[in-house]
């Protein structure tokens, strides 16, 4: 059973009040000893440092340190904090495993006043850190003492992992899955309601033409590349793929955007009458319908030719959307899909969100590829999900691990749930509620990277959909992030359909049954 998997050794990890608990209930003779570290992969070092902790007393406590303190690395901890704390469980030689949810192993050191606190010898090697000395007066204030485990070669998980980087994605997922009470089925079952619901998608259309070529030649008398013209493709992108691919899962979709007074503009609703998604599309005669052409050769992009005019909309178009924004009071969620084309600005967002009712589910994208956006202007939504550089260029924080970096845009914000994407990495995610805010990482689905082009379209809407279904972000996350794998694997920025996602997740569930047993 899968459920074994994980069960097995949690009855050896313990709260900070269960420890106190055990240990007064010991006998006055038995001696305890506490090792702290962060565990993230378990190699030979950290057996050898184990064992010899053991070997100096009855009971060996190991506390590990909270995934929101692991500072090692922008994308560390690799292993999520429980499935660290399982694997520490797994060895004979542990009698109890702590998570500490602090910085520093002061407090369970205070509370636990373990007769020993043993640390590797490599503390002692150029006088021990200021950190240290701070255990060791607390050590010596009760009259513990702090011992150094002996070795010849210090094993660093950092190199281990930049070495080879551990394959966890199924333990991982499956963990998260157990933790918070979810199965396949009631994934299933939650895509199974998004027919149910109602969005409102504002934001910047984009089309996306991709022009096929072949190589004559070229660069014989001047630096230039000839190539002949084969075949071109149009799709719909930016906000515009947000609203097919809500339609596309099953939702009722209404459209608001901008489009000039041109051709594209026909292409535009024609789109959209056959795909039977209401769109409310404004004409501003200034500027063209944004447009993307990537000449592409042997699937190598050669040049990509713009067609578009990013200043800021009219004050009359503003009061339109607004007015649309009102109209559409009944929708159970509003996404403002931002591309920086013209639409949103820390003022027009502001002039927007006062328009939204409150009982409407709000959420925010920011997908900006060559200019700049701010996702700290989406403030107080319901749910935001940029990328890692957009999160970076908005907090100016280029060096703070994910981890940090997420919280700390939680809190800029001041938004109940964050998706962060992290491209072939995965995703990040945390909350403001009790239950989720140690946060939680999903590794990419993808099998097979064909395009990754709109991946964070498609996780957009399949999260916002089964948010609104499940209303947990970690349902929200596994089905966005399946999403987005399902876009990388197609060849062009193209609808994801529920039959899609569903077959994804099946093989899923399939394949991670297979590895656990």
């Amino acid at each position: 059973m899968i459920e074994d998997y994980f069960l097995k050794y949690e009855y050896k990890i313990k709260n900070l009040k269960d420890l106190k608990k055990i240990i007064k209930n010991q006998k006055k003779n038995k001696k305890i000893i506490l090792c702290h570290g962060h565990f993230d992969v378990v190699h030979p070092g950290h057996i050898r440092h184990l064992s010899y902790a053991k070997s100096k007393a009855d009971i060996l406590i190991v506390s590990l340190t909270a995934d929101k303190y692991v500072s090692k690395g922008i994308y560390r901890p690799h292993v999520p904090e429980h499935l660290r704390a399982l694997n520490i469980a797994a060895f004979e030689m542990v009698d109890y495993v702590y998570i500490d949810n602090n910085l520093k192993p002061l407090k369970i050191i205070k509370n636990i006043k373990p007769d020993f606190f043993a640390k590797g010898f490599e503390y002692t090697s150029k006088g021990l850190p200021y950190a240290t000395e701070e255990e060791l007066k607390i050590i010596e204030s009760y009259g513990g003492k702090m011992i150094f485990t002996p070795g010849d070669i210090v094993y660093s998980s950092s190199k281990f992992i930049e070495n080879s980087f551990p394959k966890l994605e199924s333990e991982k997922m499956l963990l998260l899955m157990n933790k918070n009470k979810i199965s396949f089925d009631s994934l299933r079952k939650s895509l199974n309601k998004f027919k149910n619901y109602s969005i409102h998608v504002v934001g910047d259309l984009i089309i996306d033409i991709h022009t096929k070529t072949a190589l004559i030649g070229g660069q014989t008398k001047t630096p230039t590349i000839s190539v002949l013209f084969e075949s071109e493709n149009r799709f719909i992108g930016g906000a515009g793929i947000v609203a097919k691919h809500l339609k596309a899962a099953g939702a009722n979709v209404v459209f608001t955007t901008v489009v000039g007074n041109d051709a594209l503009k026909d292409f535009v609703l024609d789109q959209f009458r056959m795909a039977k998604i209401k769109i409310n599309a404004i004409i501003d005669n200034t500027r063209p319908t944004t447009c993307k052409n990537s000449i592409i050769n042997n699937d190598y992009r050669l040049l990509k030719i713009d067609t578009l005019d990013n200043q800021p909309i009219s004050e009359n178009i503003k009061k339109k959307i607004k007015t649309f924004i009102l109209n559409n009071k009944e929708s159970n969620a509003i996404i403002f899909s931002d591309f920086r084309h013209g639409i949103f600005n820390k003022t027009n967002i502001k002039f927007f969100e006062k328009s939204i009712s409150k009982k409407i589910f709000k959420v925010a994208d920011s997908q900006v590829a060559s200019r700049w956006g701010n996702i700290t202007e989406f403030e107080k939504f319901d749910l935001i999900a940029p990328n890692e550089r957009e999160a970076r260029f908005s907090l100016a924080d280029q060096i703070s691990s994910i981890s940090h970096l997420s919280r700390k845009l939680l809190k800029k914000t001041n938004c109940k749930n964050l998706i962060l994407k992290l491209g072939q990495k995965g995703i990040f995610a945390v909350s403001k509620k009790e239950k989720i805010n140690k946060s939680f990482s999903i590794s990419s689905f993808a099998d097979n990277v064909v395009d990754p082009v709109g991946a964070g379209d498609a996780l957009l809407a399949y999260s916002t959909l089964s948010f609104l279904s499940s209303g947990s972000l970690v349902e929200s996350s596994i089905i966005g992030a399946i999403a987005a794998a399902c876009e990388c694997e197609i060849d062009g920025n193209v609808p994801i359909t529920l039959d899609i996602i569903i077959k994804k997740l099946n093989l899923i569930e399939k394949n991670v049954q297979y590895k656990i047993k």
